[in-house]
């Protein structure tokens, strides 16, 4: 990439070892502390295209750093859609393209000398079911970080025992870290892959719908998580549960689908993005309240 549009070196905090924080609370904080918080990602007017279908048009917003913003909103109205421009996946299907500006610290995602691969390096993604190497469950955390270069043994066991502490792992596993990862639960293979995705240092966690297939208990470990996280990364997920996005979240996005009169078919939009106490108790738009409330969706 050339050094115009280069993507920023990671801040210092995420290259040194970090000194203890404090554990910010469950509770969603207010409106007016939030904006105090460094912008991480700006979208102007975002539009994804499938060849000529626009799936997604017009999402306008800020994402802000070491905070938890969720996506909620019915099937099809782009929520994941969205979540996987941040980390260029359009990339990888024919015909798809990504409109408007998404930009990273400033700098346009899809500019053209930006790396995909780089972005992907700095902007990790954990998926809806979880998707551990069929290897062991060291080689799956230490997979990473080896095709970054780090060959040292030592190196390579400290980046997987700390990595799999922060993702609450290293008790239950460390004496058996030469297992199979496919003969751990679904809520520790979840685990597993957020241990793979954070091995590489990045600045943001992408999760799409990470609790959907886990029982009560696992997800509420998986909850718990990414709050201790967010100390460290920024994270964006997306989720059908809106009990969810209310214990986790500082803002959240509602999106819905509006019928497309380019097209005649519907397309997703963002209908409104504040901070999650707002947006679940007293909504700006008719329609999130009524999606709020059950009434549609």
């Amino acid at each position: 990439m050339s050094t115009e549009n280069a993507i920023p070196d990671a801040p210092e905090a995420q290259k040194a070892p970090r000194a203890p924080q404090k554990r910010i609370e469950v509770v969603p904080p207010k409106a007016t502390k939030l904006g105090e918080t460094e912008v991480l990602f700006d979208l102007d007017k975002v539009e994804v295209y499938y060849g000529s279908f626009r799936a997604v048009r017009g999402v306008t917003m800020q994402i802000h750093k070491n905070e938890i913003t969720a996506f909620i909103g019915p099937s099809g109205c782009g929520k994941t859609t969205v979540l996987r421009g941040f980390n260029r996946m359009h990339d990888v299907i024919p015909g798809a393209r990504v409109g408007g500006k998404m930009r990273y610290h400033g700098i346009d995602l899809y500019g053209e000398n930006v790396s995909a691969t780089e972005v992907r390096r700095r902007i990790g993604m954990v998926f809806q079911k979880p998707n551990p190497f069929p290897k062991s469950i060291y080689d799956n955390v230490a997979f990473g970080p080896r095709v970054n270069g780090a060959k040292s043994k030592a190196d390579l066991d400290n980046i997987v025992e700390k990595s799999l502490r922060g993702a609450a792992l290293w008790d239950e596993v460390k004496d058996r870290l030469k297992s199979s990862a496919l003969g751990m639960s679904g809520g520790q293979q979840q685990r597993l892959c957020i241990a793979r995705t954070i091995a590489v240092e990045p600045e943001v966690v992408l999760m799409d719908e990470p609790c959907s297939a886990l029982d009560p208990i696992a997800t509420a470990r998986i909850e718990d998580l990414m709050h201790e996280l967010k100390s460290r990364f920024t994270i964006i997920i997306v989720t059908h549960n809106m009990q969810q996005a209310g214990r986790v979240s500082d803002r959240t996005a509602f999106f819905t689908t509006e019928l497309d009169s380019k097209s005649d078919r519907r397309t997703g939009t963002l209908v409104e993005y504040d901070a999650t106490s707002k947006i679940f108790t007293n909504p700006s738009d008719e329609r999130t309240e009524q999606y709020i409330s059950g009434r549609f969706g």
